[in-house]
């Protein structure tokens, strides 16, 4: 979806509106010793908190001030139908588990665009101060009170790359699998960092992010920023990444590409 540039400032006001809301909310319950949480997945650990509800609720309240024609989709709170044909992609606290353990690796993830993917996406770590926000003008740090621009890394082999997934097993055994033939040539492999290796790739910190199993609100905030930055997010298919499952970010085309190869050596092989 393009959007000109009077419609990408209200947007990006809004966006804000929204990050500030959540990082408010969330803040009494971080590290909190009474935080309440339920666990969605039978058979494993996936929790949801007082925190992630009231969030999304807050964030949702303003778009039915703000911007009450536009669709929404959130992690708690499901789907809203909208006429406008944007879409705002809210999870509320991505890296619950992170969240729960006290780590600051969390953060407030927000997108909007149309059914084809986002053209703004947000970052935001509100405990640290540091929320990264990707438009078409291109990616930011704000810290601080202050911003400066941020850009991907430029190309260099595999050999010497930094790579990150959240879980070691990454998804399935095939899947798992891939990511290790990857990681096995790449110069540094780390775990467990949630949405904040996004926002790395972005700001220049490392060069492959890659998952699977993810859903549309997991993924888009990150790769709206990861664009604006100069770098790449598709699925491991090489095809769109915005609606989820397989995804890989990568800091430039050329590693992309390399990292591409691989995955998909062990998927078809």
């Amino acid at each position: 979806m393009n959007i000109d540039s009077k419609m990408t400032k209200e947007l990006t006001r809004v966006a804000h509106l929204l990050a500030d809301a959540a990082g408010e909310v969330i803040a009494p319950y971080f590290r909190s010793e009474d935080l309440g949480q339920d666990n969605k997945l039978v058979g494993g650990y996936d929790p949801v908190t007082e925190a992630d509800r009231a969030a999304e609720a807050a964030m949702r309240d303003i778009l039915g001030r703000e911007r009450p024609d536009d669709a929404i989709l959130g992690e708690e709170m499901g789907e809203k139908s909208g006429t406008s044909g944007l879409i705002w992609v809210l999870d509320p606290i991505d890296g619950t588990r992170g969240f729960v353990s006290g780590t600051p690796t969390w953060g407030v993830l927000i997108a909007v665009g149309g059914q084809s993917g986002p053209v703004i996406g947000i970052v935001d770590q509100p405990y640290i101060g540091e929320r990264f926000i990707g438009t078409p003008q291109g990616a930011t740090l704000i810290r601080g009170g202050a911003g400066r621009p941020i850009r991907t890394r430029g190309p260099r082999p595999l050999s010497e790359a930094v790579v990150f997934t959240t879980f070691p097993e990454v998804g399935s055994a095939q899947e798992g699998a891939a990511f290790r033939a990857v990681a096995a040539q790449a110069q540094l492999t780390r775990y467990g960092m949630d949405c904040y290796a996004y926002a790395l790739v972005a700001c220049g910190q490392v060069d492959l992010v890659i998952e699977a199993g993810l859903n549309a609100y997991d993924i888009q905030g990150p790769q709206a920023l990861i664009e604006a930055a100069g770098g790449v997010v598709t699925g491991w298919d090489g095809g769109p990444a915005h609606n989820g499952g397989r995804v890989i970010a990568a800091a430039n085309t050329a590693i992309h590409a390399e990292a591409l190869v691989i995955l998909q050596e062990v998927l078809s092989g």
